[in-house]
């Protein structure tokens, strides 16, 4: 009897010691922004990370899936195309004989001198109609420079002048590239930085690759950070200071900022490929972080994987995060210990109580004859 209080005491002890080193892990999480129960992960730990995803996301049906789905394109995105190819070699996958004579065959098409003179033209009248590798050649030299954010700021002005409608998305990007130019937006890197960031995106915009979150994050720069009614004297740095609220665009510049980053770790083909991957700064960084890590060997990766798998690559458990895990395995063991225990104690008192209750009376002893 008493070995069972003593036992109950300690479990109470234990239960009582888990519950508030699990509260005082989960309330410094909760206090303090800087512990965070992920952080990111090195190099190493990305490589292997998606090194063990792909043993079970890059079978042979699925990269000749992907394959296909990107041959059917048009147009054909060659960056991503190589890519698989590429990862399949390298996992020694051999791809469908008929499949690989098709993506020959689409490859001597699309590189003939003819239709790289005639989608170059294209490209140059349509940019929705350009491949990655036209794009940097036919619309690059003009969005890549202060030119392009100057005529996105003149003809959204004159726009609103006149009552038409104002391509909000260009006119965000403009001004926060001609903005990092002046070095008047520049928060979270230097001004080259955010520049190369939005001229990217203005690149993406054209061709239809912003993400609808980036979209919505650049319309609501522009509808809360923008002086109307100053908008169409812009002539000027100046003027363009005094027409703009900058912490409306902050948002926006942050993560352009990591766009750029991802430019840096790939090159500018690459980044347009990735960017509908991009919602807000924390994506832009996390895909920032696994070009880094990755290299050449990302588009791959990113196509077999997609982007949740390969975010996840990005981050580990912190420190925090094993603390408040092994309190709350602590907790649960603790807690269903202590029920059991109770349980245990309770069904031997009723049993002990219906032994009693069934048991025959004890005869009495009866005195001899008188």
């Amino acid at each position: 009897m008493i070995w069972r209080r003593i036992t109950r005491l300690i479990l109470l002890v234990i239960l009582a010691g888990s519950l508030a080193g699990t509260s005082l892990t989960a309330a410094r999480i909760a206090s303090d922004p800087l512990i965070a129960p992920f952080v990111e992960a090195s190099k190493d730990q990305i490589t292997a990370t998606t090194e063990r995803m792909l043993t079970t996301a890059a079978t042979p049906e699925t990269l000749s899936a992907h394959i296909a789905n990107r041959l059917a394109e048009s147009p054909r995105n060659w960056l991503a195309l190589d890519a698989l190819v590429d990862l399949a070699y390298e996992r020694n996958i051999a791809i469908p004989s008929a499949l690989n004579a098709a993506v020959q065959t689409a490859r001597e098409d699309d590189h003939s001198y003819y239709a790289t003179l005639t989608s170059c033209a294209a490209c140059a009248y349509d940019p929705a109609q350009c491949s990655l590798s036209e794009v940097m050649i036919c619309q690059a030299p003009i969005v890549l420079t202060p030119i392009g954010d100057i005529a996105g700021i003149t003809r959204a002005g004159v726009a609103y002048a006149s009552g038409a409608e104002v391509d909000q998305i260009d006119l965000a990007l403009s001004v926060v590239g001609l903005g990092a130019t002046a070095a008047i937006l520049a928060s979270g890197g230097t001004s080259g930085v955010v520049k190369a960031g939005a001229s990217l995106a203005k690149l993406a915009r054209k061709m239809g690759r912003l993400s609808p979150r980036l979209v919505e994050m650049a319309v609501d720069a522009a509808r809360t950070g923008v002086n109307w009614a100053s908008l169409p004297a812009v002539r000027s740095i100046d003027d363009l200071t005094a027409a703009i609220r900058t912490e409306s665009f902050l948002p926006l510049t942050n993560t352009l900022t990591d766009l750029s980053r991802l430019n840096t770790a790939t090159d500018a083909t690459t980044a347009l490929h990735l960017l509908p991957m991009v919602d807000d700064a924390a994506d832009a960084r996390r895909l920032a972080i696994a070009a880094e890590a990755l290299g050449p060997k990302l588009v791959g990766r990113a196509e077999v994987l997609g982007k949740a798998r390969l975010f996840r690559a990005t981050l580990r458990f912190s420190e925090t995060a094993w603390a408040l895990g092994a309190g709350l395995v602590s907790l649960m063991i603790s807690t269903a210990t202590l029920i059991s225990s109770m349980i245990q104690h309770t069904l031997l008192k009723r049993l002990r109580r219906s032994l009693k209750q069934k048991a025959p009376p004890k005869p009495r002893a009866s005195g001899g004859d008188i």
